[in-house]
């Protein structure tokens, strides 16, 4: 049967009206699916039981569900598997930060990721297939409760930034993302969503054309042309010189500065060629950059820039008037940081 979550509200209203009841039994349903997120039909308390007896026969609720998870012993940030109704994994992971108490979700978009980066973990498995809008929504869902449940708070911020390319599953997400923001779901406020891309050039345009209130992120890494098209395959399709164009016209369109993630591997992407070549980049419009370490993932020979570099890449950076941010990675010990989503389990 299909899942009733792939429905739009007016596809719900048509359904109520097609079984003579009123309109507005079609809102009743939809704030009990992605409101309450509730698993079952006979959880909607205030439809009568002659419309839940017809909306058994005719659909179902396909949830995704908590699997497995583990806590840092290091830094308290925790990892959850969840599993599809079709028995497919991905993987999310709550993120504390105790000095100003925020707690941030990363959330999946893909059931593994086809773009190969050589960095990431993710990329060596592949690509299944998207996950539904319900089940990217369902993710921040029950992460909610679960930073209630370890952190004693709600949700303050999500980034885009698990398994999968967030741009290559883009109406699922812009209708997750909608039901995150709206008051038929989440209510959350859009300003605290990030979505991160390597860097999609169509698809970037795409975006700037729909005029999102959630940021973009780009996870870019380096911003040597041949450099890049070597650890990252996207670049070949995607070069930078086409990046800076399709990102200039997403700033103009938005008025949105934006975020790049760049991964410092050792003799990689630290160097001062490196440096200089980041900061030309960063120079054709609004930019925040992060610097990241590089997280050992499994046979994967790189390594990670020693201090030294950082310090000195991060103080190049802002000698060139550009706003600079060390990201110290979380969640090392459980396989949690960027780049090492890949349903590999530890020992809790």
């Amino acid at each position: 049967m299909e899942n009733i979550k792939e429905l739009s509200i007016k596809e719900i209203t048509e359904f109520v009206k097609s079984i003579n009841d009123k309109p507005f039994r079609a809102k009743q349903i939809y704030e009990w699916l992605w409101k309450k997120n509730v698993s079952s039909f006979d959880e909607m308390k205030n439809i009568p039981k002659k419309i839940i007896d017809v909306l058994k026969s005719t659909y179902e609720i396909k949830l995704i569900k908590i699997t497995y998870s583990v806590k840092s012993i290091i830094d308290y940030s925790s990892k959850f598997a969840f599993i599809t109704h079709d028995k497919l994994f991905v993987e999310g992971v709550l993120i504390p930060s105790g000095a100003n108490s925020r707690v941030t979700a990363c959330i999946s978009t893909q059931v593994g990721c086809s773009l190969g980066c050589k960095f990431c973990a993710t990329g060596t498995m592949g690509l299944t297939r998207n996950l539904t809008a319900a089940e990217i929504y369902e993710q921040v869902f029950l992460l909610n409760i679960e930073a209630e449940k370890l952190y004693q708070r709600k949700l303050t911020n999500i980034v885009v930034m698990g398994m999968g390319e967030p741009l290559l599953n883009y109406d699922n997400l812009l209708r997750a993302l909608d039901f995150v923001t709206s008051e038929n779901g989440l209510s959350m406020s859009a300003s605290r969503i990030t979505v991160s891309t390597v860097g999609l050039v169509k698809q970037i345009k795409k975006l700037a054309e729909d005029e999102p209130k959630f940021n973009l992120a780009v996870s870019l890494h380096t911003a040597r042309n041949e450099q890049r098209s070597e650890i990252m395959p996207v670049n070949v399709h995607n070069s930078i010189p086409e990046l800076i164009s399709a990102l200039k016209y997403f700033n103009n369109k938005t008025g949105k500065r934006i975020t790049f993630e760049y991964l410092l591997i050792d003799g990689i992407t630290d160097t001062k060629e490196d440096a200089v070549a980041l900061a030309e980049f960063c120079k054709n419009f609004p930019s925040k950059i992060n610097l990241i370490e590089f997280n050992p993932v499994q046979h994967i020979n790189y390594k990670t820039s020693i201090p030294y570099n950082t310090l000195y890449f991060k103080e190049f950076l802002e000698n060139k008037n550009l706003v600079v941010t060390v990201r110290k990675s979380k969640g090392q010990d459980i396989n949690a940081a960027c780049g090492q989503l890949a349903l590999i389990k530890q020992d809790k």
